[in-house]
């Protein structure tokens, strides 16, 4: 049985954010780990309130993405071999700015201090060089808002946590910032379980570490976070998407990037089909997943107008994307606030670690018929490579052999020399050979757009859109799909048989696959108010009208209204609530 704690009084004085931080600490949704050891910021415990709330969000995300799609799940490690970030580009790019106050010798992210105390926007700091950053905090005298003290000079910080593996110092690895890469690398197995067929979605939902700087906000900025990554393939000569009819007429509230770098706040609010017309989104795929991440966070209580699409400026793009916006939520205290990623990848990251790996993550699409086509290859001329390049010369022949024959031939003819790293092939190093073949087929890497949702920021954001105030009590209004408890089950008095009945209906329900909260603390207002608090849409009262007629009085979460409903009904009327065929006042015909 999960315990509700006592009611907590409220003062209307303080934040919204403040009032959710402190019923989830009371209720048990969540708080800072580590309490009795002063606590560790970045890192947070989810109690059973909190659980069940991820879970049922995370429940949601696989029905509304996962399955229209047929995608497949896998399970990774979280510690992933160095070699892997260093193909895709996280050791060199997964850096951010720090400064140090020389007096208290707190840490903190330059760019964050810049746009809490300059007013700065995520724009303006992103293309910051450190120099840059350091005049712009001697030009708005940044100080240290813990102490007042003076910062040193910015430094980059490493934000992925490093580790070894086994014994060995040399086997470096790293906590994955991202469930991805995972994806990327076993692309070729995954490809194959999925019987080589394209488009094709693969999901990864789990644990990811980033040794955030300065964390704060509660489960808005962790070390330790869920993510929700979709890394969807397709083949780029065929980008089409079948489904994008059903969205085609959907409004999105979009600030494109041309609009963004004109200092524009106000989204326009465009119908995906124009939106794609005007080349605000590049791809179909894109401007699909974004219409379903809008339908999602839906789903979860956040209405059309607190949600916006911004568009990541080039020098705020991640180092893989193409074009990437960002779903913002707007937030009470915190503003707008980021919840999900959307980045068309193009093929780099396959691309990538085909060139680390030396393992082909090209697929075979073949032809209707087969095709005569002109196949370029180029065979190297040992004879003057070996005198040319020397010690080199091996190096080279790799290079040659790894190069793409079509673009080394346009390079040999346009420049008259093809330049491999540092070293310059030149046209005697190597024979062109053209020959007339017949294809069966193409090889080709698929190209990737990835939704990627934080889920610790989707329970806050549940949380926050959920929080009612109604007669000096608090209630949150969980839509149906994510209230943590479903139904609370209360005897009205604990004598006459009641209680033996509403645990014999308590354990019927449960069996029934319900979430079930039993309550008999307490006068019955009590009850219906801690279960308020919780969030539990309905619940159902056994009096000792219930011994007579075998009825019991329902009562909805967001009205207060009851209704009586006949006991042997109620798990076929529930079914159909929860599952959105039914209304509250379609429960029961008999009222209270």
């Amino acid at each position: 049985m999960i315990l509700l704690g006592e009611l907590g009084m409220r003062n209307d004085n303080v934040t919204r954010y403040e009032a959710i931080n402190e019923i989830a600490r009371r209720r048990g949704f969540f708080w800072s780990s580590f309490e009795i050891y002063g606590g560790v910021s970045g890192f947070l415990t989810y109690g059973p309130l909190g659980s069940l709330l991820k879970r049922k969000i995370e429940a949601t995300f696989r029905e509304a993405f996962l399955k229209p799609l047929k995608m497949l799940e896998i399970e990774s490690s979280i510690i992933t071999p160095a070699k892997v970030f260093e193909a895709s580009g996280h050791v060199k790019s997964f850096k951010e700015p720090m400064v140090e106050c020389s007096k208290c010798k707190r840490k903190f992210r330059a760019d964050h201090l810049l746009k809490n105390q300059a007013e700065m926007s995520d724009s303006e700091t992103e293309k910051l060089t450190l120099k840059q950053v350091s005049e712009e905090f001697r030009r708005h005298s940044i100080h240290c808002p813990e102490c007042k003290g003076e910062f040193g000079q910015p430094q980059h910080f490493m934000t992925m946590f490093v580790t070894r593996i086994g014994p060995y110092s040399d086997a470096v690895g790293y906590g994955r910032p991202e469930a991805a890469q995972s994806i990327f690398v076993e692309f070729r197995r995954l490809f194959e379980v999925a019987r080589e067929r394209l488009p094709l979605g693969l999901v990864q939902i789990g644990h990811a570490l980033r040794n955030e700087i300065s964390p704060r906000q509660g489960p808005i900025r962790l070390r330790e976070f869920t993510i929700a990554d979709i890394e969807f393939f397709f083949d780029p000569e065929n980008p089409k998407c079948p489904l994008l009819k059903e969205f085609e007429d959907e409004t999105l509230r979009l600030i494109p990037g041309a609009l963004k770098h004109q200092g524009v706040k106000k989204p326009l609010e465009v119908g995906v089909k124009k939106a794609l017309r005007e080349g605000y989104i590049e791809t179909e795929w894109l401007a699909y997943f974004m219409a379903l991440a809008k339908r999602f966070l839906n789903s979860l209580g956040v209405p059309d107008e607190k949600q916006r699409f911004i568009e990541k400026l080039s020098w705020e793009r991640a180092h893989y994307s193409s074009q990437g916006y960002d779903q913002e939520v707007l937030l009470d205290r915190l503003g707008w606030t980021e919840v999900s990623g959307h980045n068309y990848r193009a093929d780099y990251d396959l691309k990538q670690h085909m060139k680390y790996s030396k393992v082909d993550l090209q697929v075979f699409k073949e032809y209707d018929e087969p095709r005569s086509v002109d196949q370029l290859s180029i065979k190297p001329i040992l004879s003057n490579i070996g005198p040319t390049f020397k010690k080199e010369a091996n190096r080279v022949i790799e290079l040659i052999a790894s190069v793409d024959a079509q673009r080394f031939a346009q390079e040999i003819e346009k420049k008259g020399y093809f330049l491999a790293d540092d070293l310059k092939i030149l046209p005697k190093h190597v024979q062109v050979i053209r020959r007339k073949v017949e294809e069966k087929g193409r090889k080709f890497i698929p190209h990737v757009v990835e939704p990627s949702f934080g889920i610790d920021r989707l329970v806050y954001v549940a949380l926050e859109f959920a929080y009612r105030r109604k007669e000096d009590r608090t209630l949150l209004k969980f839509p149906r799909e994510v209230a943590p408890i479903q139904v609370a089950v209360f005897p009205l008095v604990t004598k006459g048989g009641l209680k033996k009945r509403a645990q014999e209906l308590q354990m019927k329900l449960s069996r029934e696959g319900f979430e079930v909260f039993h309550d008999e603390s307490g006068s019955i207002g009590r009850r219906y108010a801690r279960a308020d608090e919780a969030g539990i849409p309905l619940c159902i009262t056994v009096d000792k009208l219930t011994l007579t007629d075998n009825t019991a009085t329902v009562r909805d979460r967001n009205t207060w209204r009851q209704i009586r409903v006949r006991v042997e009904e109620l798990v076929h009327h529930l079914n159909e609530y929860f599952n959105h065929k039914i209304e509250f006042e379609d429960l029961g015909k008999i009222d209270n």
